[in-house]
């Protein structure tokens, strides 16, 4: 299940309808061992995880993975990316644990324009904390887990997937 999410999300930003570049860079923030940065790697040019754990990064390198794929060990807060040089930033279940406020202030540093940025949690009283859609964002993911069945959603994501302008 988590693999297919990972492809719909893939899917979903390929086509995202007001995307006018190809995605070029999918940078997965918080990638643990790199299941789903491998994910990614069919859908775009290149993909690079990034975590805060050494570990989680040895044994992200260390699994089968592809050309596209490489892996970076830092803190979600500090992107080691250009200013506007990302074009998708995913973190699959590692949100929660990210400082959101300084995560954001750091997406809208590398996002390109229009870039895409998707973040699942388990968590099930996550909020978001971005400019002046903060209290929609947090409505966003409290409305997934309310509107979906509850058994299946805090078991497996509760996600939001929306664009930075």
């Amino acid at each position: 299940l988590f693999i297919r999410i990972c492809a719909s999300l893939a899917e979903t930003c390929l086509f995202y309808p007001q995307k006018v570049d190809p995605i070029r860079l999918a940078v997965d923030v918080g990638c643990g061992s790199g299941q789903s940065t491998r994910v990614l790697a069919a859908h775009f040019e290149k993909v690079i995880g990034t975590d805060i754990s050494e570990a989680q990064i040895e044994a992200a390198k260390q699994a089968a993975s592809f050309p596209n794929v490489s892996y970076h060990v830092c803190p979600a807060e500090e992107l080691p990316f250009a200013d506007g040089s990302v074009d998708l930033i995913t973190a699959f279940t590692a949100a929660h644990w990210f400082d959101i406020p300084k995560f954001m202030k750091e997406v809208d540093r590398v996002l390109r324009p229009h870039g895409c940025v998707a973040l699942s949690t388990y968590a099930t009283n996550f909020s978001m904390h971005y400019k002046d859609c903060s209290e929609r964002l947090t409505e966003i993911f409290t409305e997934v887990g309310e509107e979906n069945n509850p058994l299946f959603l805090k078991k497996i994501l509760q996600t939001a997937v929306y664009n930075i302008f």
